[in-house]
């Protein structure tokens, strides 16, 4: 039997397997019922391993091993296997999930706390940047910098990128308005935009921006700003600066203070 090895490769990606479980299952496949010994002679798959893989693959549900002797396994059809992967899935995220809360309420996660702590201490200030590359990435920062915002969170971005914080970021913005936090946004306003603005009502004030920039200022301590213009480039070829200095940081924002007297508010009633 002759499979492709893109097609291999495909299989391994989807369902998690290694090449001799797919080599073996594809083989299955293709025979209905087989023996051990025909499927590892089929796949060329080492016959000292058929049988560990064979069980592997039943119980992960790719197969069923039939009754009587010789032994013979039967193909779990396809439609049947995906539905069964995915309820695997599922059912490890969940406990991996379930796992993590648990972290939170145990030592580990307080000595891991101080570990972090203690080692902040003896990092120069210089030493606290870095270079995002991604805009998944990037948003991830974000959203950690602005989760541990206590004061003020100024956000200027394009017009698409506005679109793209209301999907994104709104969550974490919602919960900093909570907390008593100063949410500002600054972005050049479309129709798109404008629309977008409305969802922020109650968590941030939107102005219309006439500078074009790309950055985010927490408790004038902390910048993350966009090297690239978002039209430009690919998502995941855009890039970020974190840059942890109150010196420039709250010298940026003294800047944008001054322009933003002078931006025109943005009404979402």
């Amino acid at each position: 039997m002759i499979v492709r090895e893109d097609f291999l490769s495909k299989l391994r990606r989807y369902f998690g397997l290694n090449l001799y479980e797919v080599k073996i299952w594809t083989a299955l496949l293709s025979r209905g019922v087989s023996t051990a010994g025909e499927l590892s002679d089929i796949a060329n798959v080492p016959r000292s391993r058929s049988y560990d893989i064979l069980e592997s693959l039943e119980k992960k549900g790719f197969i069923i091993m039939k009754l009587g002797k010789p032994i013979k396994y039967i193909a779990v059809p396809p439609e049947e296997v995906v539905e069964r992967v995915k309820k695997n899935m599922k059912k490890e995220a969940e406990e991996s999930v379930s796992r993590l809360e648990n972290l939170k309420k145990t030592d580990v996660i307080g000595e891991l706390r101080n570990l972090h702590t203690q080692g902040v201490e003896l990092v120069e200030p210089t030493d606290l940047s870095g270079s995002l590359r991604g805009r998944h990435n990037l948003y991830n920062h974000m959203e950690l910098t602005i989760r541990g915002a206590e004061e003020s969170v100024t956000l200027v971005t394009t017009s698409s990128g506005l679109l793209r914080k209301i999907e994104g970021l709104k969550q974490v913005l919602q919960e900093a308005a909570k907390r008593g936090v100063k949410v500002r946004i600054a972005a050049p306003m479309t129709k798109e935009a404008d629309i977008a603005a409305k969802e922020l009502e109650g968590i941030a004030e939107v102005r219309e921006a006439k500078i074009k920039g790309r950055f985010l200022i927490v408790d004038g301590k902390e910048i993350i700003f966009m090297v690239m213009d978002d039209v430009d480039v690919h998502p995941t070829y855009d890039i970020g600066i974190w840059i942890n200095t109150p010196f420039f940081a709250s010298a940026l924002e003294s800047m944008f203070e001054l322009a933003w007297v002078d931006m025109k508010k943005v009404k979402t009633k």
